[in-house]
C-alpha cells in the first residue's frame, strides 16, 4: 500500500516550485525477503548499484551512440556514491519507478516469494533500476537518487529520498541545485553495524570483483581523493600482444589473479554464436569427478557467480572456466543459472571446444598432451570412453597398470596381441606377478573407466584380442608336477586340502616363477561372488534375522571354488613336503594361505583373520619351543 501527501514550496523570490510529495510503503517484508531468503551476501549492494548505473548507460546509447560512457564511485566510509552518465529519469519515470516498488512490496499478493518480488521489476529499465534500489536497503538505511534525463532537455531534475522505514519523498531541483550534464547520482548511508561495508577498500575489492569486465570506465575516488581504477578494458582475452608466449602469460596471470592457482594449460573461448568469450583453464593437480564447479560467469560484463556448475560436461571435471555471454539466464537473485535449453546448449559447446583442443594435441603437439595426461589422464580417459576417435588419438599417451608395468595400451599390445582383463583390482594383485612370469599380458581393470576402454581397444588397434581373465586360463600356464614328485607332496596335500576345506578352498601342486611366491590363491568370480554371499548370511544369521539368512541360504550356488596352487619351486613348500610333523605342517599351510590371501589383497573375513592370528601363534611357539595348545571347555 502507497500513501501520499504534498506540501508548496517557494524559492526565495516566493515564486512557486512543484510539490513536494511524500510516500509511505511498507518495505520491512520485501527488504526481509531480499537479505534472508534471495540474496547470498550483502556484498550484492554493489553489483547492483554497478548494473543500474550499465544498465542506464546503455539505455543513453541506445538513443546516443556517441553519449559519454563512464561510472564514477565514491566510498568514504560514511557513504557509498555511484555517479553514471546515463539516460536519468524524468519525474513521471521516477513516478512509475516508485510505482514499481509499491507493487513489489505487496507481500501478499506474491505470496511471499522473494524471486517472483524480483521477476517483477526485471522486465523492463524502471523494474530493474526500481528492484536495484531495493536490495541497496539491505545495507543502507537511507538512499538518495538524484537523476537529470538525457532525453527529455526541458525536464528538472528530480531528487528521490528514501529510507529503510518506507518513507519517501520526491522533490524537483531548482536549476541551481541540479547536475549539470544527465545522468543518475545514487547516494547510500549505511544502517547501523553495516559500515563496514562502505569502506573504501572494501568497495574497491567488490567493485572489481563484479564489475572488472564491464564495457564501460569504472573508477573509484576514497576519502582521501586516490582514484582506483575498477574495470580491466578490454578484458585479457580481447588485447593484442606481440607474441603467442606473451599472451599465454597474461592469461595465466590472469587465472592465478581471479583463479588463485597456475594453470597448466589454457584453452582459449571464443564461440561467436553464443556471444562467448574466454578462456578455460586445465587444473595443476590431479581432480576427481566429485570436483566439479568453481566456474566464473560474467553476463554481458557483470559477474553473475565464481561458482557456476553444469558449465561442462562431467568429463571435464578438470577445467575451470572464465567466460563472459549474453547467451546464458540468470536465477533472480543473478548468483546463479538456470538449468534451461541455454545452458546445456553452452556446455556442449564448451566440451565441444575442449574435445578439439584435445584432438588437436594429439595430432600436432604429442609432448604437450603427454604433460597434460601425466596428470590429468583420467579426465580424458572419461571422454574418450564415449569419443572412438580422441580415444585412437590420445591411446599412444593413456596410461594403464598392466603386468608390464605402467604403459599405454598400444605398447602393451605390441608385446601381446590377446590381451586378458581382470574384474577388479583385488583379482590383478592375485595374479599380476605369476601372469607376468609365465607370459600372460593382463590388464587392470579395476580403475575408473579402464575396463570400458581396454575393451574398445580392438576397435583402434585391429588384430588385438580382449578376454576376461579366468583364473583357469591362469592355472593353465602353469607348469605341471611330475607324478613321482607329487606323490611325494601326497601327505602334505593331504594336510592342506584337511585345513583349508573349512575355508572352502581347494589345493593344488605346480610349478612356476617366481620363487619368491610360495603359493597362489585363485579365486575366480563365481567364487567370490558366492563368498560375499555366505558372508552376508553368516551376518544375517548373526543379527537375529532368520529370515534373511534363509533367503540367502537358498541362493547358495556350487561352483568354482578358490584355490591355493603350491609352487613346488618354492624353498618354502619343499621345506614343508619334507618336514615329518604333521602339526606343524598344518600350521605352515595356515601360514601359506595368510601370505597368498594378503598378497591378493581381497576383504579378510574373521575366519580368515582367525587363521592367520593361529599361524603366526603357532609358528612363534615353535620357534622358542613352546607350542600353542588348543583351547578345550572345562566341563561342568
Amino acid at each position: 500500500m502507497v500513501s501520499e501527501s504534498a506540501s508548496a514550496a517557494t524559492d526565495a523570490g516566493g515564486r512557486g516550485l512543484p510539490s513536494v510529495h511524500a510516500f509511505q510503503v511498507d518495505l520491512r517484508g520485501i527488504v526481509d525477503l531480499l537479505s534472508h531468503h534471495l540474496y547470498s551476501s550483502p556484498r550484492v549492494f554493489v553489483r547492483e548499484l554497478l548494473q543500474n548505473a550499465v544498465d542506464a548507460i546503455t539505455a543513453r546509447r541506445a538513443v546516443d551512440p556517441g553519449s559519454p560512457a563512464v561510472v564514477r564511485i565514491l566510498a568514504d566510509g560514511a557513504r557509498v556514491q555511484v555517479r553514471d552518465s546515463g539516460i536519468g529519469l524524468t519525474e513521471d519515470e521516477v513516478h512509475r519507478f516508485l510505482a514499481t516498488i509499491g507493487r513489489s512490496s505487496k507481500r501478499g499478493a506474491l505470496g511471499g516469494d522473494a524471486e517472483s518480488v524480483l521477476e517483477l521489476g526485471r522486465g523492463d529499465f524502471l523494474g530493474r533500476f526500481g528492484i536495484g534500489l531495493l536490495a541497496c536497503f539491505v545495507v543502507a538505511d537511507e538512499i538518495c537518487v538524484v537523476t537529470k534525463s538525457a532525453v527529455d532537455a526541458d525536464a528538472p531534475a528530480v531528487e528521490w529520498r528514501g529510507a529503510a522505514d518506507g518513507h519517501y519523498d520526491i522533490r524537483i531541483l531548482a536549476p541551481e541545485e541540479s547536475p549539470a550534464e544527465p545522468g543518475t547520482i545514487v547516494t547510500l548511508k549505511p544502517r547501523h553495524g553495516q559500515e563496514f561495508w562502505f569502506q573504501a577498500p572494501r568497495v574497491v575489492e567488490l567493485a572489481r570483483d563484479f564489475g572488472s569486465l564491464l564495457p564501460y570506465e569504472t573508477v573509484l575516488e576514497d576519502e582521501a581523493g586516490y582514484t582506483y581504477r575498477i574495470t580491466e578494458t578490454p578484458p585479457v582475452w580481447d588485447r593484442e600482444y606481440s607474441s603467442p608466449g606473451t599472451r599465454f602469460e597474461a592469461l595465466a596471470a590472469y587465472c592465478q589473479d581471479t583463479l588463485g592457482f597456475a594453470p597448466l594449460d589454457i584453452i582459449e573461448l571464443n564461440i561467436p554464436l553464443l556471444g562467448i568469450k574466454g578462456a578455460a583453464y586445465i587444473l595443476p593437480t590431479a581432480a576427481t569427478t566429485s570436483e566439479q564447479g568453481g566456474h566464473r560467469v560474467h553476463i554481458k560484463g557483470m559477474l553473475l557467480t565464481d561458482q557456476a556448475r553444469g558449465l561442462l560436461p562431467d568429463w571435464a571435471f578438470f577445467v575451470r572456466c572464465v567466460i563472459d555471454t549474453d547467451a546464458l539466464r540468470p536465477t533472480a537473485s543473478r548468483e546463479a543459472l538456470y538449468e534451461d535449453d541455454r545452458l546445456a546448449a553452452v556446455r556442449e559447446a564448451l566440451g565441444n571446444r575442449v574435445r578439439d583442443w584435445l584432438a588437436g594435441l594429439a595430432a600436432t603437439d604429442p609432448p604437450r598432451l603427454n604433460r597434460l595426461l601425466v596428470v590429468h589422464y583420467l579426465g580424458v580417459k572419461a571422454l574418450a570412453r564415449f569419443d572412438d576417435d580422441l580415444f585412437a588419438l590420445t591411446l599412444p599417451w593413456l596410461p594403464f597398470e598392466t603386468t608390464a608395468g605402467r604403459l599405454p595400451l598400444t605398447a602393451f599390445a605390441d608385446q601381446h596381441r590377446v590381451i586378458h582383463l581382470t574384474a577388479g583390482d583385488e583379482e590383478f594383485q592375485q595374479v599380476s606377478q605369476i601372469a607376468a612370469a609365465v607370459g600372460l599380458g593382463v590388464v587392470n581393470g579395476g580403475y575408473t573407466y579402464d575396463a570400458d576402454l581396454v575393451r574398445k581397444l580392438p576397435r583402434a588397434l585391429p588384430g588385438v584380442t580382449v578376454l576376461d581373465l579366468d583364473p583357469e586360463t591362469i592355472a593353465a600356464h602353469l607348469d605341471t608336477v611330475d607324478t613321482a614328485e607329487e606323490t611325494v607332496a601326497g601327505p602334505l596335500l593331504a594336510t592342506a586340502r584337511r585345513v583349508l576345506d573349512a575355508l572352502d578352498c581347494d589345493v593344488a601342486l605346480r610349478a612356476y616363477h617366481p620363487v619368491t611366491i610360495p603359493a597362489l590363491l585363485l579365486d575366480g568370480r563365481e567364487a567370490r561372488h558366492e563368498r560375499a554371499r555366505a558372508d552376508a548370511e553368516a551376518e544375517a544369521a548373526a543379527d537375529g534375522d532368520d529370515l534373511w539368512a534363509g533367503i540367502l541360504g537358498a541362493l547358495r550356488t556350487v561352483g568354482p571354488r578358490a584355490r591355493l596352487v603350491l609352487n613346488h619351486r618354492s624353498p618354502l613348500i619343499q621345506g614343508l613336503i619334507e618336514l615329518d610333523d604333521a602339526e606343524l605342517a598344518a600350521t605352515g599351510i595356515e601360514a601359506v594361505y595368510g601370505q597368498a590371501l594378503l598378497l591378493s589383497k581381497r576383504p579378510i573375513r574373521s575366519s580368515e583373520s582367525a587363521l592367520l592370528n593361529r599361524a603366526f601363534l603357532g609358528l612363534l611357539g615353535f620357534a622358542v619351543g613352546r607350542r600353542q595348545e588348543p583351547e578345550t571347555e572345562e566341563e561342568d
